[in-house]
């Protein structure tokens, strides 16, 4: 019997408590406020449009590029025109001229560039000399991302 009185007892507590639950999320009238105006509405109003539309550059991207290899300028690419830029590459990296490229001389600047990473002369780059190998920023190149700047940390007090 007393387990009729308990469980009795249980349900009157639920039901007590699901109506204080139920009054309390009740939420006061609150006035919210009107919906703000159109955006294109309020553009509109501030800047007239202008009477005519930009333009892109007169010339393509493929026009330029088709400019910077006509050196001559007569409308006309000849085969000299366009290996001009990959035989001064070569010419580069040919250091003792005689027309052929052997593999020193091609990787001439990686060379180069090991040697000035390894510090200590041991033939192998250490994680620190090898950081010193990073291709480094070009001067003036915008960063990929404009992130916020992080909030600073504030330090603990000891």
């Amino acid at each position: 019997m007393w387990r009729y009185l308990v469980g009795a007892g249980a349900a009157l507590l639920l039901g007590l408590a699901g109506l204080f639950l139920l009054r309390g999320s009740t939420v006061p009238d609150v006035k919210l406020p009107g919906a703000p105006a159109p955006r294109a509405a309020a553009l509109a109003a501030e800047d007239p449009l202008p009477e005519e539309a930009p333009r892109a550059s007169a010339k393509t991207r493929e026009q330029k590029r088709f400019d910077r290899y006509d050196k001559d300028r007569n409308d006309a690419v000849t085969r000299e025109e366009y290996l001009l830029s990959r035989r001064k590459a070569y010419a580069k990296l040919d250091a003792n001229h005689d027309g052929r490229l052997d593999f020193d001389e091609w990787a001439a600047k990686t060379t180069t560039k090991f040697a000035g990473a390894d510090a200590d002369k041991s033939g192998a780059l250490s994680r620190a000399e090898f950081l010193a190998t990073a291709p480094k920023a070009r001067a003036g190149a915008e960063p990929r991302c404009a992130c916020p700047a992080a909030p600073a940390k504030e330090e603990a007090e000891d």
